[in-house]
């Protein structure tokens, strides 16, 4: 049967390589035997897989559309063995991941470095982008996402919560001030992260205050809004995450922490719908997973 797992992977080899000859070597088949496996796949899809020069070979458009088809099914098999086998060393394959950028920079890109060292078969390549991008279109495998999600056909799973805090440095507290009561921060120069002018903050008594904030300096970077935060410039809304290690050596200092910051924020992860999920990518997510709520 030509549809066995060499046979697809000699296809797809051929394919990345646009040579039969240098792909059959690879697996240790002379040119003529190669030729007959090809031809034997394409006789029993039916339909042309390559278009042959006496030099090199290109896919038909059947055969660009079989190639996805193949490295699926190459993956669904490498994944069983490695679900089968248990071992974290026979988990691999290629690994897209997308993040936002400054996140990605502070905890995706370290933590991905250490996930290597366990997973060190799998390829990962890692996605920053300030904006949100289309995971289905761009080919990732799973993003990364912190928020409140909207509605979508994506899968997605809630790894941690993102508890948040409002912070600033000793040097602004001690100059204006320290607010004692959610209206004073009307008061106080508050630091604007990507225009959002409203914060809400609950107290004990789970009622919710809709504070609307003014600063005089704004800012679409959340590593800038900690900078000038640190700079003594006002107060930052800020994730406990993001702040952690500068609130414990008092570079920061919480501003009403008797509240929480609304909406309660999460760290998602999230995956294209309908497919079975690679063994590598489950790896990926529990790894994160693990890290973020160590952290909390």
């Amino acid at each position: 049967m030509s549809l066995e797992p060499d046979t697809l992977k000699l296809f797809v080899r051929a394919a990345v390589l646009g040579a039969l000859g240098k792909a059959g070597r690879e697996f240790g088949l002379s040119a003529t035997a190669t030729t007959q496996r090809i031809k034997g796949l394409e006789r029993e899809l039916g339909v042309q897989l390559f278009n042959r020069t006496t030099r090199a070979v290109s896919l038909t458009a059947d055969g660009q559309v079989f190639l996805g088809h193949a490295k699926r099914i190459i993956e669904s098999i490498e994944d069983a063995r490695s679900d089968l086998s248990g071992s974290s060393r026979n988990i691999k394959g290629d690994l897209r991941v997308a993040g936002s950028a400054s996140f990605g920079r502070r905890f995706i890109a370290p933590f991905i470095a250490e996930f290597l060292t366990v997973y060190p078969d799998i390829n990962v390549e890692l996605e920053l982008s300030d904006g949100i991008i289309d995971i289905v279109e761009q080919g990732v495998d799973v993003a990364l996402r912190i928020g409140d999600l909207s509605s979508s056909t994506l899968v997605a799973r809630k790894l941690a919560d993102n508890p948040r805090v409002l912070v600033a440095s000793p040097k602004y507290l001690s100059d204006a001030g320290y607010p004692r009561s959610v209206a004073d921060l009307s008061l106080h120069n508050c630091l604007v992260l990507s225009g959002n002018r409203n914060w809400k903050l609950c107290d004990a008594a789970n009622r919710i205050h809709d504070v609307k904030i003014s600063g005089n300096f704004s800012t679409n970077h959340g590593e800038v809004v900690t900078e000038a935060a640190l700079a003594g410039v006002g107060i930052a809304l800020k994730s406990v995450w993001d702040v952690r290690h500068l609130l414990a050596d008092g570079t920061l200092l919480p501003v009403l922490e008797e509240y929480t910051i609304e909406p309660v924020w999460s760290l998602w992860a999230v995956r294209p719908p309908g497919r079975v999920v690679p063994a590598r990518t489950r790896a990926f997510v529990d790894f994160i997973e693990m890290k973020f709520n160590a952290m909390v």
